[in-house]
């Protein structure tokens, strides 16, 4: 017996996920910099004591974060072709991730 029975929803598509997983973590990391930057220039905060690249680790890493609320969306529909497709450019942007930023995490 299968409890939760694959969706026909024409949106259950592998493909939708791979371009949902590639454009809304490279959309979340420029509003989040816009976002940082404005700070920065109204003095509210300040990255004086930080790491030199504090700030481009910890925006990445955070717009990577942000395909887990379209992974959730698509498990509360069933749509697991789309989850699927989420998957490959999320592990990509990891992979990304721990190249450019890893070593320096690691050496400390």
């Amino acid at each position: 017996m299968n409890l939760f029975p694959p969706s026909n929803h024409p949106y259950n598509k592998v493909y939708l996920g791979i371009l949902v997983g590639l454009i809304l973590p490279f959309v979340g990391y420029a509003i989040l910099l816009m976002i940082y930057d404005f700070l920065d220039d109204q003095d509210i905060i300040s990255s004086l004591g930080m790491s030199p690249n504090f700030r481009e680790r910890t925006i990445g890493l955070i717009a990577l974060i942000l395909n887990v609320i379209p992974m959730q969306i698509f498990n509360k529909r069933h749509w697991l072709e789309a989850m699927r497709g989420i998957i490959f450019p999320t592990l990509a942007y990891v992979i990304l991730w721990m190249y450019l930023y890893g070593y320096d995490l690691l050496k400390y």
